[in-house]
């Protein structure tokens, strides 16, 4: 599990009753996007295993509904609410506290095929100002704002507006009762298509549907964002009891990475106290170690953390994740050196996930702290590759720039830091380390070049947001 490094827990008291804000600073799976805003710190967050699952869920959705499924964004937002939306174009969001209260595998894929009926659907404005992924950060800037002045932090939310004030100015939850509707159909015959029940998305809907009646306050987001009426339930029964599918159930290996997920999740963001009360030390099942794990990680018990994390590895000893969060532990323990042959596991056994592999790279170059540079090769190249597959990787450009600092080489610490900036829709401190790194650079090389692109659209698209 990795989380981004430096995360900003100011004002934690006044935001916990809506975000269930991460206070580790951590370099592996479990990660928080990283080198994005504050924004993205208190309420973005990134995981190598728990993206994998929901992208097997997602995918074959978005391609029955005939969308691109590179194009399509799906973002974990660290809220306890329950909740789950589109935005700015081809985004889903979904909140961990939609995750956690879900009972199976069914009921959230329902979610998520409801949301692609809203894309599907052009429910959301797609014009030339729709936002792309480097915007991101300053629609979760808007969220965590309007959070905070929901539990009564008005200067902490009215600053977090203010800096993500043009996202703001967009409606991003406002459906009607046609499109709730539509979006119902469409995720119906998505499911259809993919042959998996409805019959999750209706159960769903069902616990949400009297919440209509409570004041506001009362309401989960998702009810006031997606009206559920009684009759719209009932026209919705109607579509599921007419599915072939509606008695498939859940596989067992869908069940057991649920029940995985859902454990993770609550051993990072939940309290250990919480953590412990819910997966006591009797419970001996693979999610209740997990989160034992990273619950006793998150409290600097290592004497409990690594046999919780040694006994899965022993029993599954070619799954990726637990290797993952072994180095983690390790790393974040001040062991860098022991937490690298973990790492350096995790990546044999999951070669294409970029997050691992920019987790190592972070890793090797804590491993060198002590001034010894052998480990750095080793760590420019397996953060290369993490770039290669997610360009727009704020915390692979981060630690390769380390890493060529480390060395020397001023100019390519530069170029790396633009990049840094220009993936996360920073323009001006992309236009800013650009110009050092082309005054470093060989005029004509493919680096320059390289820099002098990063500066002319940058140059553009900050003269656009200013408009």
């Amino acid at each position: 599990m990795a989380l981004e490094t430096d995360i900003v827990t100011t004002h934690r008291s006044m935001l916990s009753k809506s975000l269930s804000v991460l206070t580790a600073a951590v370099v592996a799976a479990f990660a928080l996007v990283a080198g994005a805003d504050a924004a993205w710190a208190k309420a973005g967050i990134r995981d190598a295993e728990i993206e994998r699952i929901l992208r097997s869920y997602t995918d074959p959705i978005f391609k029955a509904a005939n969308l691109d499924v590179g194009a399509v964004n799906v973002y974990i937002i660290n809220d306890d609410s329950l909740n789950a939306f589109v935005a700015g174009g081809q985004n889903v969001f979904i909140n961990t506290g939609m995750i956690m209260e879900l009972d199976t595998p069914n009921e959230l894929k329902g979610v998520l095929a409801h949301e692609t009926g809203h894309i599907s659907g052009g429910h959301l404005a797609r014009g030339p100002e729709a936002m792309g992924k480097a915007e991101v950060p300053l629609l979760i800037g808007m969220l965590a704002g309007v959070a905070a002045i929901a539990v009564g932090a008005p200067d902490v939310g009215m600053a977090l507006l203010i800096g993500s004030q043009s996202v703001a100015q967009r409606e991003i939850l406002a459906y009607s009762r046609v499109q709730e509707s539509a979006a119902d159909q469409a995720a119906v015959k998505f499911l259809n298509a993919t042959g998996q029940s409805p019959r999750g998305i209706l159960s769903t809907f069902d616990r949400f549907a009297d919440q209509e009646a409570l004041s506001g306050y009362r309401q989960d987001p998702f009810v006031r964002s997606h009206p559920l009426s009684r009759e719209r339930i009932g026209a919705l029964q109607g579509l599921v009891e007419s599915s072939p599918y509606r008695d498939k159930k859940d596989t067992l290996k869908e069940v057991t990475d649920y029940q995985m997920m859902r454990a993770k999740l609550r051993g990072f963001i939940e309290s250990p106290a919480v953590v412990l009360r819910r997966y006591p030390t009797s419970d001996r099942s693979a999610p209740a170690r997990y989160a034992r794990a990273a619950a006793y990680f998150r409290a600097a018990d290592l004497q409990r953390a690594l046999p919780e994390i040694d006994s899965l590895i022993e029993e599954r000893p070619n799954y990726a994740y637990f290797w993952e969060l072994k180095g983690q532990i390790l790393v974040e323990s001040s062991k860098p050196k022991e937490g690298v042959p973990a790492y350096k596991r995790a990546v044999e056994l999951a070669p294409d996930e970029p997050l691992i592999q920019a987790s190592y790279g972070a890793a090797l170059l804590a491993a060198s702290d002590d001034g010894d540079l052998t480990k750095i090769p080793e760590a420019k190249k397996h953060l290369k590759l993490a770039l290669q597959r997610e360009p727009d990787n704020g915390m692979a450009w981060y630690y390769l720039a380390d890493a060529y600092a480390r060395t020397g080489d001023d100019a390519m610490a530069a170029l790396a830091t633009a990049e840094r900036y220009y993936a996360i829709g920073q323009y001006p401190q992309a236009m800013n380390f650009a110009q050092r790194a082309q005054r470093k650079l060989k005029e004509g090389s493919n680096d320059w070049q390289r820099a002098n692109d990063i500066l002319a659209i940058s140059q553009t698209a900050a003269s656009r947001k200013g408009r």
